[in-house]
């Protein structure tokens, strides 16, 4: 008896199992092109977990660039291997440095779409260091450290001026992954400027202590984005991964729940 109350129940176990939807990984939307995420200085790849996580939910195929922050050729050299690899169409996505990396490396047939994220955006024959001339300077860029030609941040300006908006346990993992700029890449300049030839996006940080919102303004103006201004510091891919994989989605054609601005 206690033999078939046991198959009895594995059975009524087995039906349910089978009734319940599955919880597989999204399938990828066949309309979404793939979205290629570039870090900025003083950060790796994982500064774009948050983000990459909201738009794999969504069936968005991602990509984020290791960039060797060693020069501006280096890191676009890594950019332009992920859109080769890219099976499609691209949506290019740079944070602050990154904007640069992404103004030159976008110039290719696969990116319909740019996004920039508190970031750079030169012109061609433009250095990102030109590009701050005539804007106040940011706190946090008053704190650079420089060491054998590298530049960082001390953790105290990471928490005050870099990552001010992020939670303790966030902060400290932006300590352990800050990964330090040449700082030469900021004297190269691009040869070509993307957003000229391509729809572009801007996520302004009204809170940025590391590059003037007054900046953002100004070359979201000066690119002709479609700009999102959003309560956050430099580092919203971390602090607001809401409002910037929404701006990523509009970029991508995909509909966004999230109101610019959110968090």
């Amino acid at each position: 008896m206690l033999r078939s109350l046991s198959l009895s129940l594995s059975l009524s176990l087995a039906a349910l199992s089978a009734a319940l939807p599955a919880t597989a990984a999204p399938r990828a939307d066949a309309q979404a092109p793939t979205v290629i995420l570039v870090h900025g200085a003083f950060a790796d790849a994982s500064s774009w977990d948050k983000v990459a996580d909201r738009l794999r939910q969504r069936g968005v195929p991602v990509v984020a660039v290791d960039n060797p922050l060693s020069s501006l050729g280096d890191d676009v050299a890594a950019t332009r291997k992920a859109i080769a690899a890219a099976p499609g169409k691209v949506v290019l996505v740079g944070h602050s440095w990154g904007g640069t990396v992404i103004t030159e490396a976008g110039d290719d047939p696969k990116v319909s779409g740019l996004v920039y994220v508190a970031a750079f955006a030169p012109d061609a024959g433009q250095t990102s260091a030109q590009q701050g001339e005539g804007f106040p300077v940011a706190p946090g860029l008053q704190q650079l450290q420089e060491r054998d030609g590298w530049l960082s941040l001390s953790p105290a300006t990471l928490a005050s001026d870099f990552a001010q908006d992020v939670a303790p346990e966030a902060l400290r993992q932006v300590e352990a992954h800050q990964l330090p700029l040449k700082a030469s890449a900021l004297g190269e300049a691009v040869t070509t400027a993307a957003w000229k030839s391509r729809p572009s996006w801007y996520v302004l940080s009204r809170n940025d202590r590391m590059l003037s919102p007054e900046l953002q303004a100004a070359t979201a103006r000066r690119i002709g984005a479609h700009l999102r201004s959003i309560d956050a510091g430099h580092v919203s891919p971390l602090s607001a991964p809401d409002a910037v994989s929404g701006a990523i989605l509009e970029a991508s054609g995909l509909p966004s729940a999230q109101a610019a601005g959110g968090h």
